[in-house]
């Protein structure tokens, strides 16, 4: 089973806290299994490896309880992720590059975040990349949908404004590889 950062259960729970509430927090930490409940209760660190199936357990109660249960709002969820994660560091590469040079340092950076598959950017024209997640041990469309918003706000921290979002491809569906569409202007 792939193992994420903590960082992005973190980010899932502030996320829920600064939408909804604290309450609403607690409520979708207590309807959790137990060994996810207790995982987040037991208090993570940004930097530790937690059960993707935490992960996505985590985006399917909270889209389900303040979604429509479509998992539609995991893509605004990854956006969130995408401005609460950023450190000093990573915002030099927001500030300073274009969208294809934050998708290739994240290329890179995949295994920082993700125990499992990898990030392949393709630059499709001037200004499209075509963002394929490969050799993902157990795909979700929560994850796809998670990376579409991820990049999407990428974009946009990058000062270009989003043109095109799509997820046209994914392993759920039977397809070969996951496929995310971005472009911007």
């Amino acid at each position: 089973m792939a193992r994420v950062k903590a960082s992005t259960v973190i980010a899932r729970l502030q996320y829920v806290e600064s939408r909804f509430g604290r309450d609403a927090r607690a409520r979708i930490v207590e309807s959790l299994m137990p060994e996810h409940r207790r995982v987040i209760e037991d208090g993570v660190l940004p930097h530790q490896w937690v059960s993707f199936e935490l992960f996505v357990a985590l985006n399917v109660e909270i889209d389900r309880a303040h979604g429509k249960g479509d998992l539609a709002l995991c893509e605004d969820m990854g956006a969130f992720g995408a401005a609460a994660n950023l450190t000093t560091l990573y915002r030099v590469f927001y500030k300073l590059g274009t969208p294809m040079f934050i998708f290739r340092k994240a290329a890179r950076l995949w295994e920082v975040h993700y125990d499992s598959g990898r990030l392949v950017p393709t630059q499709e024209g001037e200004s499209t990349v075509r963002l394929k997640i490969l050799d993902f041990d157990t795909p979700h469309r929560a994850h796809c949908l998670s990376v579409l918003g991820w990049a999407t706000k990428s974009i946009e921290l990058s000062g270009a404004k989003v043109t095109e979002r799509a997820e046209q491809r994914c392993r759920t569906r039977r397809d070969g590889a996951c496929e995310l569409v971005v472009g911007w202007q």
